[in-house]
């Protein structure tokens, strides 16, 4: 796309960005994102294969995961690393591949400082982060020499490697915010101080990677615009950083937001599209090259509307690309309808990396596994009937039907999606609405015969060669005096408005559904997370600073709709088995809309007065309207029998195989592997 001949749908996402040595073809940054690929050579061609496939759908300019400049830079105990030659030549298959497609790539430098998660850690100051046991190494006035010159000669590597340029890693908590911050900068010599002194390293590293790496080599710098911790940047002392990084050489500015220690979310999905775009905007005016804006955008439109209201130049999306590796061919050629949307539970992508497990995606399994999950046409074409169209029979049924099989898909309710149905109902989790259009649209296009308000019997089923049964789940019942009476509930009947809930309620089972249960019961309306500014006053977030350092304001939660408990048996901390990305997040919320969250809970039953219970060897009622029941489910597969005598292969998927917790990631991949694999 030119100038003259924009782009209809999208003509500032598809309009070509001049750096001066060389443009780009389009405003979209692949941004950087750990897989744990690059942690091991031996897996440096599948790093290739997954870089290249993103290349291919047509992204403008891809960042890898971060790679220390050295040992004291890792994230973790041999974690990537680009610092000697040797290394950089192993590098060469990732960069061809990219270059095969006709795409650029840039190697993010991301030195750990304090937040290494090993004894090797070295920061400006002898402070340890909240969220690592271990504590930093002040550095030298030599020793900050010495880091200076790994990023350069990490740089200069990279360049020997096949590498379009270098992304520096100056923001979300890591050493060069360490520098930039009062907050972790308690230094008093050339490097700390006042914010010139303080923001001195990072200048350096780019003047210096600058004047070693020529005129022609992209050169990013990730500038953190908003911190969100105390003792966080003023907005002064991040224009002045922008303008000094500037003029010492930086091709390309990268938004940055938020401390990975902040206490407010940035990337999870109930935080709005687009919720962070205002405060690269505000940095527009004030420095004249290129900048680059982040954080939930996940479709065109998001993209466009910031582009087009000049807010920023590019726009960076990592787990968009996870998602659908063609998410910028689709844009192009106005099929956005079949854009596989990220949703942003970080299920399958960050609580991977924490938990030292290869990234993947709850909605696209092959993301970091392009060389071993593959779609192949199949050469013996079976008819295969699935049952259940939650999200393990839609990706069976649809990946199958892609390969060539002939595939009918079963289900008794009047939509597909299944339990997705009532997930999309809990505020912040409206992003679910966008995997059942995009599983629509895959029915359509793959030739699925699709057969809804169909409870598939035995004799229905007969005359396939497969049948694959993702029947989901039946909540399980509880064993309670009063049990059976009015006030009593199903978390199913909550959610799909059956039931008019009063003012009081209790929930029993503080898993993944109690959670979702009670956000969804505490808001009454609209939620925050299609609201940016509502979002924003709810979680304290000041994108004009004010007199605040770090962006942060008072936070000002909405009242809650009612007063809720949230009850378990097991003692100790609610919802320990949520997410780690996401899990504080929920029970934040939960707190700051004053619900009770109470563990160590004996049920002792249900009357008119409300819910008995016994807690620390103390009777308590609790005066509830309503008592809903989240309290575990069961498999759901009845034709497991019906279909014993059939001489057929059947197999069970999803929550119908293990039901102990609704787990839409293993269902997914379960019915996509399953898929590959007839």
């Amino acid at each position: 796309m030119t100038a003259a001949n924009p782009h209809p749908l999208y003509p500032h996402l598809f309009a070509p960005l001049d750096l001066g040595f060389c443009t780009l073809p389009n405003r979209v940054l692949m941004g950087s994102m750990h897989t744990g690929l690059e942690d091991h050579a031996r897996d440096f061609p599948k790093l290739a294969a997954y870089f290249a496939e993103r290349a291919a759908g047509g992204v403008g300019l891809i960042v890898t995961g971060g790679f220390s400049p050295n040992i004291a830079g890792w994230l973790k105990p041999f974690g990537g690393t680009l610092g000697w030659s040797w290394q950089a030549r192993k590098h060469r298959q990732v960069t061809d591949a990219v270059h095969a497609h006709g795409s650029r790539i840039c190697l993010q430098i991301l030195h750990a400082g304090r937040y290494g998660y090993h004894p090797l850690q070295v920061a400006p100051s002898r402070i340890k982060s909240p969220i690592n046991p271990f504590t930093p190494r002040a550095l030298s006035a030599r020793g900050v020499e010495r880091q200076i010159q790994a990023f350069v000669d990490s740089a200069r590597l990279a360049r020997d490697a096949g590498y379009d340029g270098v992304e520096v890693m100056g923001s979300e908590g890591y050493l060069l915010n360490q520098f930039t911050a009062p907050r972790t900068n308690g230094r008093d010599d050339a490097f700390g101080g006042d914010a010139t002194r303080r923001m001195r390293f990072a200048v350096e590293i780019v003047r210096r990677i600058r004047e070693a790496c020529g005129p022609d080599f992209i050169l990013i710098y990730r500038l953190s615009m908003i911190d969100l911790v105390d003792g966080g940047l003023a907005w002064d002392e991040v224009v002045a950083q922008a303008r000094a990084v500037e003029a010492a050489g930086a091709t390309l500015v990268n938004t940055g937001i938020g401390w990975h220690e902040a206490r407010v979310p940035t990337i999870s999905t109930s935080v709005p599209r687009g919720a962070f775009s205002g405060i690269t905007a505000r940095l527009k005016p004030e420095v004249a090259l290129p900048l680059v804006t982040t954080n939930r955008i996940n479709m065109p439109t998001v993209a466009e509307r910031i582009l087009a209201a000049g807010d920023a130049d590019m726009v960076s999306m990592a787990r968009p690309l996870l998602a659908d590796p063609q998410w910028v061919a689709k844009a192009r050629d106005a099929r956005t309808d079949e854009i596989n949307t990220c949703i942003a539970c970080n299920q399958a992508c960050l609580d991977h990396v924490f938990e030292n497990k290869r990234a993947s995606c709850l909605v696209n399994p092959r993301a970091c596994a392009e060389t071993e999950l593959n779609y192949a046409p199949t050469r013996e074409p079976w008819r295969v009937a699935v049952v259940g169209a939650g999200p393990a029979g839609l990706a069976c049924a649809t990946i199958a039907a892609e390969r060539g099989h002939q595939v009918t898909l079963f289900d008794a309710a009047s939509a597909i999606g299944g339990q997705f149905n009532l997930a999309k109902r809990i505020p912040g989790k409206e992003e679910f609405h966008e995997t059942l259009r995009y599983f629509a649209r895959r029915i359509e296009q793959t030739g699925v015969e699709l057969r809804l308000d169909t409870r598939a019997d035995a004799a229905a089923l007969s005359g396939f060669d497969h049948i694959v049964l993702a029947t989901g789940i039946t909540p399980r019942v509880i064993d309670l005096p009063g049990a059976d009476h009015p006030k009593v509930v199903g978390y199913r009947d909550v959610l799909d408005g059956s039931v008019a809930v009063g003012a009081k309620v209790a929930i029993i089972g503080a898993g993944g559904i109690g959670f979702d249960v009670a956000e969804f019961l505490v808001h009454e309306g609209p939620s925050p997370a299609l609201d940016p500014a509502r979002w924003h006053a709810e979680w304290g977030v000041d994108l004009a600073y004010g007199d605040n350092r770090g962006g942060l304001a008072p936070a000002r939660p909405e009242p809650p709709a009612r007063e809720i408990w949230l009850l378990q048996r097991s003692p100790g901390k609610l919802g320990g088995k949520l997410g780690k990305t996401t899990g504080w997040i929920h029970r934040a919320t939960l707190k700051a809309k004053r619900v009770h969250m109470l563990g160590g809970v004996e049920y002792l039953g249900v009357d008119e007065r409300g819910l008995r219970i016994r807690r620390d060897g103390e009777e308590q009622l609790l005066a509830v309207d309503h008592v809903v029941v989240c309290a575990g489910q069961e498999p759901f597969k009845p034709l497991v029998e019906q279909l014993g005598g059939f001489n057929v292969q059947v197999h069970v998927i999803g929550g119908a195989d293990v039901a102990a917790e609704l787990d839409a990631k293993r269902a997914i991949d379960q019915g996509s592997r399953l898929a590959a694999a007839l």
